[in-house]
């Protein structure tokens, strides 16, 4: 029992070391839509709105773990930071557990769990879907190994499976594959396969099947995966498998450099060369299918492992990152498993093989290897501290990345430095002229700096590239107000609001506006509805308060 205690804690205490740094990070991009602004997390709607409409999207049971941590402590980043560490180490808990059957069990989990590749899903708060449908993703294994253990007479094991399942599919539904996954498990105690069998894992497939729908419909209707930018052929989609194989297997073993968004591919369907990844990967599988029952048992095993949890993000289905890059070092979490824990029981092989000196290599090797992807980890971790330097990294190591430069505007602007913030806009339209949100916030530091032709040029692009876009529809009628050009400017309020009726700072620009032109009934309706949306709101009590006390003192119309 002391002996497992001391693993435990030689598995733990280096994870918690090489994140200690990212403890202190801030929330960072895409965390305002998950948590911080995400109105079933800090409003009032509550679970019912999580479970029972789109705005569950298809990870309900993370957004209620959300929701549960701001009930507890409010919008501190560091105890959601402190969550998706402690996920990650009972993963790596529950995968030792799983591979405990397997030579070199602990290395396999100690190198998947410091390996720096993991950085992305561990320290962006976002990512809590990874690290949550993770531990349910592995106790669902566990379970069903146990119920194999039992020779398939633990009802209870098997039921627990299916339900870690479920759990499972409700953080994130990239743990679809576990049905083929539970197979391979079942395929490498047995060697071999009947009719039964696949019987008996019909019921995760059912609910795989469903929740891939599921994903599917949201990631086109709800995130928004349609148009051009998706629009790939069925060849491209093939040979994209290939590419994303080799990339994700070459990220595991030289994990340089990591990017938090990389380089967007250009697939050339016409191009022979352009195949060459997705033969040499079907010349893989081959080789090890031929030898699955011999000595490459195990590397097929992993290796198929490794190609099945990758097969949703492999880029054959529609997925909204897709716009940025067709890979994400979060997209191989589960994938990585696999060769992870393939190369720990080769080393683990390699020095057993050793007759002088075993006793002191092996551990002063091993742990080595550890220390050394750890200390990577801590290196890329420093990244995520904050939203600046992992903008300001993802520019560097990736120039062509809009979003990037986009986004970095954005976090110069709250520095108020406007000119470094006016060149990272420009630079994010010349690389994606259809970034709508950079040239909106362009417009709004052009408006600031007395530049007005330019803000409404660049705001009417806005307008031209997406119509709908309502923050742009408001920051113009800002402008034009300025200018005296009164009737425009109530059309682009009017039009926000009719995009997004919820949005409090039309309401109140309207009703400010309204108010000035002596149109008071319109005016107090648009301030109590800006109210209604944003209580206790000052400037809005304010000015509907004038607003009422101006029509009593002007009488009945």
């Amino acid at each position: 029992m002391k002996v497992r205690i001391l693993w435990i804690l030689l598995l733990a205490l280096p994870i918690v070391t090489a994140y200690w740094r990212s403890l202190s990070g801030d929330f960072l991009w895409d965390d305002d839509a998950h948590v911080t602004a995400n109105p079933q997390v800090v409003g009032p709607s509550g679970l019912a709105a999580i479970w029972t409409t789109p705005a569950g999207v298809y990870y309900p049971l993370a957004l209620t773990s959300f929701r549960v941590q701001h009930a507890l402590w409010g919008l501190n980043p560091l105890p959601y930071h402190i969550v998706n560490v402690c996920f990650h180490i009972l993963s790596a808990l529950l995968l030792w557990r799983v591979l405990e059957r397997v030579r070199g069990a602990w290395l396999g989990a100690a190198l998947w769990a410091m390996h720096p590749v993991q950085v992305e899903s561990v320290a962006w708060i976002t990512e809590l879907k990874n690290v949550q449908s993770c531990v349910f993703y592995l106790l669902a294994i566990w379970c069903f190994l146990y119920w194999l253990d039992s020779d398939r007479s633990s009802r209870s094991a098997y039921a627990l499976a299916l339900l870690s399942s479920t759990l499972a599919l409700l953080s994130k539904t990239s743990t679809v594959m576990l049905p083929v996954v539970l197979g391979l498990c079942w395929w490498w105690r047995e060697r071999n396969w009947t009719r039964r069998k696949s019987l008996t894992l019909l019921p995760f497939l059912l609910i795989s099947v469903v929740a891939a729908a599921w994903t599917i419909w949201e990631q086109k209707v709800h995130s928004g995966a349609v148009g051009s930018e998706w629009q790939s052929g069925g060849l491209e989609r093939v040979a994209l498998v290939g590419k994303t194989f080799w990339f994700y297997l070459g990220k595991l073993l030289w994990p340089h450099p990591l990017i938090f968004i990389y380089p967007r591919w250009t697939i050339d369907a016409g191009q022979l060369l352009t195949y060459l990844p997705l033969l040499s990967l079907i010349a893989l599988l081959l080789v090890l299918w031929r030898n699955r029952n011999a000595s490459l048992a195990p590397a097929f095993l992993a290796i198929t492992y490794f190609v099945v949890s990758l097969f949703p993000v492999s880029g054959l289905f529609d997925i909204y990152f897709f716009l940025f890059s067709f890979v994400a070092d979060h997209f191989q979490y589960l994938a990585s498993m696999g060769p992870l824990a393939l190369a720990g029981a080769g080393i683990v092989t390699v020095l057993d093989s050793l007759k002088k000196k075993q006793w002191v290599l092996k551990p002063t090797l091993s742990g080595a290897l550890v220390f050394l992807v750890a200390v990577l980890t801590a290196q890329q971790s420093r990244i995520y501290s904050s939203r600046l330097t992992l903008w300001r990294d993802t520019a560097k190591k990736n120039p062509a990345a809009w979003l990037a430069h986009s986004n970095l505007g954005a976090e110069l602007d709250d520095q108020s430095r406007f000119d470094e913030a006016i060149a990272q806009y420009e630079e994010a339209l010349r690389l994606y002229p259809r970034d709508a949100e950079a040239a909106n916030r362009l417009a709004a530091d052009l408006a600031d700096m007395g530049r007005m032709p330019e803000a409404i040029e660049t705001l009417e692009l806005v307008l031209r590239i997406n119509p709908d876009h309502f923050a742009a529809h408001n920051n113009l009628a800002i402008i034009l107000i300025q200018l005296g050009r009164t009737g425009e400017a109530l059309s682009h309020w009017e039009a926000a609001i009719r995009i997004k009726p919820d949005f409090a700072d039309a309401h109140y620009n309207l009703g400010r506006a309204l108010s000035a032109t002596m149109r008071m009934d319109e005016a107090i309706t648009h301030f109590q509805r800006a109210l209604s949306i944003r209580p206790n709101d000052a400037d809005v009590e304010r000015d509907l308060a004038l607003a009422l006390e101006r029509k009593n003192n002007a009488g009945p119309n």
